[in-house]
């Protein structure tokens, strides 16, 4: 039996190290013995760290647990959560799970008693890496890259972070693509990237025509964005960049450069040079936009919609 607390802002690296565990499963019996749960009332929590595993072996539950952290658990549910996490079942491994929003200042209250239970156990952060942290970011792309057999020059690698930022989802997902254009050499080069990779100027260039309200010029940017990723794939970034915009436009008046460059985790320069690009941006229009994204973006996956790259331009340019 072995109990982990894995928490934080990258949620990429989280599952990651799920993914880890679930791969020592038995494969052939994975839908009985690999469990998610999310936030489970008190009774079901304790009855799922009470879970007998059956005659397949070792089981896996994940437990998704941030809305533990807006409430306050009394001292007997602390000691019947604690009882049960010490006797549990041998075969019975368990994952703590908190994902907290990225590029929020959203923390875990450590001194919650809840935390402090949890961290007795296997317990590690996983924070984003800034992207002024150039040297973490290198050793992490080249670390996926060896995984999937790719090599990637240091150009190459200079151009992924430059123009995709700390978003580690879409630079493994940008990997992905690059590794069939690599095929047979698995050499990516800088070329590749700068031609196949959506870059945050790419999407700078986008917004910036759409909030200017120029739209035929976003409209052909946009398409030029599409030319390179399925509409789906852009807006995770789009996502990312907007909520990072709202940030800075909100608090500009009220922090320097340097206390913002450590809300978003970017480098001071490039917040600088964002709230400049950003002077002519209303903060109430990147908030609707960020709105009408994320509402049509639900709509979408959740087969609502019948035609849904119509969703996503009725969403950017209404």
């Amino acid at each position: 039996m072995a109990v982990y607390f894995f928490y934080g802002e990258e949620d990429f690296n989280i599952e990651a190290e799920i993914a880890k565990l679930k791969d020592a499963l038995d494969k052939n019996f994975l839908e009985m013995s690999y469990k998610v749960y999310d936030n489970p009332k008190f009774p079901d929590l304790i009855s799922v760290l009470s879970t007998q595993p059956m005659m397949f072996g070792k089981m896996l539950v994940v437990i998704n647990c941030l809305d533990y952290f807006s409430k306050t658990f009394e001292d007997k549910e602390i000691k019947e959560i604690s009882s049960a996490l010490e006797n549990n079942n041998e075969n019975l491994d368990i994952v703590f799970s908190a994902v907290l929003p990225r590029d929020g200042s959203k923390k875990l209250d450590s001194r919650k008693k809840f935390f402090k239970l949890l961290s007795k156990y296997n317990a590690k952060e996983f924070q984003t890496i800034p992207t002024y942290k150039t040297a973490e970011l290198e050793s992490w792309i080249k670390k996926q890259a060896q995984h999937k057999k790719l090599k990637v020059s240091q150009d190459a690698i200079t151009a992924l972070i430059t123009q995709i930022g700390n978003n580690l989802r879409q630079i493994d997902n940008e990997l992905e693509k690059l590794q069939i254009i690599a095929y047979p050499e698995n050499l990516i080069t800088a070329e590749m990237v700068k031609e196949n990779c959506v870059s945050i100027e790419d999407l700078f260039a986008f917004s910036d025509f759409l909030m200017s309200g120029k739209k035929d010029m976003a409209l052909l940017e946009y398409r030029k964005l599409l030319s390179k990723r399925h509409f789906l794939e852009i807006l995770s970034p789009l996502q990312t960049m907007l909520r990072q915009w709202i940030i800075l436009k909100g608090k500009a008046s009220d922090m320097s450069a340097f206390e913002l460059a450590k809300e978003v985790g970017w480098h001071e320069y490039r917040v600088k040079l964002t709230l400049q690009k950003l002077k002519k941006s209303n903060l109430k229009d990147l908030v609707n936009l960020k709105k009408n994204i994320t509402e049509a973006e639900y709509r979408i996956k959740a087969g609502l919609s019948q035609e849904p790259e119509t969703e996503i331009e009725n969403a950017l340019f209404k």
